[in-house]
């Protein structure tokens, strides 16, 4: 699943660029409500902006070198919501256009849990898109590690990937799953590993072919 997969089947194209947006549309619904807009009309515009995306295939535009899908949607937003009138808005959440299952009632539980500060819509929007990846790349993983029929494992040592956690003492761990110490920091080494993978294979998917990937993670983390 890339942004740049123009190569692809029609369908596939749209199936993919569907996928990115269920995962990336509370970054730009938390952008539009740092920029003041209400609730509903956050929604309204969100929904709009992407059953426009896929409908006339605007990610094909994105020039050579500018790839990175971040960029091309904070770009595209802000234009479309300057365009964005009473008419559309009337439109309420796309028409007669397709809609994509977005989960609005919890993207604005979440976004009132937001922490009140300074911080510009796009720091905002960067900041989330990180974290949006983040939890997507800890999901796929946890999916890995199911369908390895070693969901016990990780679930039980998923608290070791997150720097802002307490994990518990390595004997903890190796009394709770019946292993070695030794077999523990094993896993726990496994685990790490596959995660930066599973990581740097989300933001490549969101990436120019062109695009450095070891920058584009660096400046994401920066965001955090």
């Amino acid at each position: 699943m890339s942004a740049r997969s123009a190569t692809d089947s029609t369908n596939d194209w749209q199936d993919s660029l569907e996928t990115l947006c269920r995962h990336y549309w509370y970054p730009l619904y938390a952008y539009l409500r740092r920029k003041g807009y209400s609730a509903s009309d956050a929604q309204d515009l969100t929904q709009d902006f992407f059953a426009s995306l896929i409908e006339k295939d605007y990610l094909k535009a994105i020039e050579p070198g500018r790839g990175r899908f971040r960029w091309f949607l904070m770009d595209a937003i802000k234009k479309y919501a300057a365009n964005w009138n009473a008419a559309q808005r009337a439109k309420k959440r796309g028409g007669d256009r397709r809609i994509l299952p977005l989960e609005f009632d919890d993207g604005e539980t979440r976004y009132q849990r937001e922490p009140v500060d300074d911080w510009t819509a796009e720091k905002l929007f960067e900041r989330r898109w990180t974290l949006e990846l983040l939890d997507r790349s800890l999901q796929d993983l946890r999916e890995q590690y199911e369908s390895a029929g070693k969901l016990r494992l990780f679930d039980t040592l998923k608290v070791f990937l997150t720097a802002d956690s307490s994990p518990p003492s390595y004997d903890e761990v190796a009394s709770q799953l019946g292993l070695s110490q030794t077999a523990i920091k094993v896993a726990i080494h496994r685990l790490r590993d596959k995660y930066r993978q599973t990581i740097r294979r989300q933001v490549a998917d969101t990436l120019d072919e062109s695009d450095s990937l070891d920058d584009e993670i660096d400046r994401l983390l920066e965001s955090l």
